[in-house]
């Protein structure tokens, strides 16, 4: 049997398109999208949706949400799911802040990975060895990091300066850097409101604002984690155990050692996520911190179709929705309504291009109520900006789950030998 077969990909049903977005028509829809949001910046008068805070604010809250999705495909690539990355976030959260105030920040850093990575051996532990249900796995270590940082913090913590039993003392920050002069260039342009133009410099601005090292190296953990799983022989033969596990090990493959290294590093990059959190987002520990955001992550990697690129982009959007709660929440959600829904007459019309009339009325509809929402309200409730990740989260996941494709053997149990 050859490699062909591990890596061969399956052929679309008909009717439907088996191939991915290609990257002129993706940068076109980016495009797009950027020149509806100006002009509903434009009337609505809502100048924060674009502005160069908000998109500050948007990068820092991405990245968390961003290592635990790649976290996520570490494992999923390998054929693990890994629903415990939200415990394996909390362990990164504590770990972190226990190191951190101790003995400095990127020690701290250092010491969520392997909180992270602790949590990913149990689940590696459970379900490649001993073939225990992967949700069931996933729960079981959410729930032991919820309990086992909460008994330890009474014990360290609570007895520590300026710390108690649900927070921790202050972390020394990281520190901060922006790009000189291009940083206030842009942040003055995109003050100045024009169409368009400044909504690209305060998209442009955000990314280059207000810095921290750690969101540079989480950043550039994107690009890398695509090397090595789509250019190297390592990830060949580690994506290979999560489409075909029985046809890798007939070709030589460990199949085990490959899924407990991509799960390991799963946690390590989940537990990086809770130490930003920790560290870098808030410098103290704080009972709840990670506020779901390893599910959140795991949407994200659903979103992006189990790619890197994808994954990047789904952290960005729940990023922007989760910063909407801390800059001018009500009045930019009012105005996202109206986005909303020019989008969605977009996409009835899209739809009905495609002769599939019925989703086409069923999008028509909710568009012309999200116009009457848009129309007969000044601002949003408090409540709904609160809820605004979450909402999207879901939406997301319903709009994209139809034409998304998981590795083959994701979740399936796996003997060794068992293809003999």
């Amino acid at each position: 049997m050859s490699t062909a077969t591990i890596a061969k990909k399956p052929q679309a049903k008909p009717g439907k398109s088996g191939r991915r977005m290609s990257l002129p028509v993706l940068l076109l829809v980016i495009a797009g999208v950027l020149v509806l949001t100006s002009i509903v910046r434009l009337i609505t008068g809502a100048d924060g949706i674009t502005s160069t805070g908000q998109m500050s604010t948007a990068l820092r809250l991405a990245v968390p949400i961003g290592l635990a999705g790649l976290g996520g495909l570490w494992a999923e690539r390998s054929g693990v799911v890994n629903i415990g990355l939200e415990g394996m976030m909390i362990l990164g959260t504590w770990f972190g802040a226990w190191a951190g105030y101790q003995w400095g920040p990127w020690v701290g850093v250092a010491f969520g990975i392997i909180g992270g990575a602790l949590g990913a051996v149990l689940h590696a532990i459970a379900t490649v060895t001993f073939n225990v249900n992967h949700i069931v796995s996933g729960v079981a270590v959410n729930i032991l990091a919820l309990g086992t940082t909460r008994y330890l913090s009474k014990f360290t913590f609570e007895n520590a300066p300026e710390g108690s039993a649900k927070q921790s003392p202050p972390i020394d920050s990281l520190g901060t850097f922006d790009i000189p002069g291009l940083s206030d260039w842009l942040n003055t342009l995109n003050e100045k409101h024009w169409f368009l133009v400044s909504d690209i410099a305060g998209l442009v601005g955000g990314l280059i604002t207000d810095l921290s090292p750690l969101t540079v190296i989480a950043v550039a953990l994107v690009p890398i984690t695509w090397w090595v799983l789509w250019r190297t022989a390592f990830g060949l033969r580690l994506r290979s155990c999560g489409e075909n596990p029985v046809a890798a090990e007939s070709l030589g493959v460990n199949v085990y050692k490959y899924k407990y290294i991509a799960v390991i590093i799963s946690g390590g990059f989940a537990g990086l996520g809770g130490a930003f959190l920790s560290i870098v987002a808030s410098n103290v520990y704080l009972d709840g911190q990670t506020a779901g955001r390893g599910y959140i992550g795991l949407a994200a990697m659903i979103f992006g179709n189990w790619m890197p690129g994808g994954l990047a982009l789904g952290a960005g959007l729940f990023g922007y929705t989760d910063s909407l709660n801390l800059r001018g929440g009500t009045t930019n959600v009012h105005a996202l309504i109206l986005l909303l829904a020019i989008l969605l007459v977009f996409g009835a019309a899209y739809l009905a291009w495609k002769k599939k009339y019925v989703p086409a009325v069923v999008t028509a509809v909710i568009a012309a109520l999200m116009f009457v929402w848009y129309t007969s309200t000044n601002e949003v409730p408090r409540q709904l900006v609160t809820a605004t990740p979450y909402i999207v989260t879901l939406l997301v996941l319903s709009l994209f789950a139809q034409s998304l494709r998981m590795p083959k053997a994701d979740g399936l149990p796996y003997r060794k030998g068992q293809g003999k």
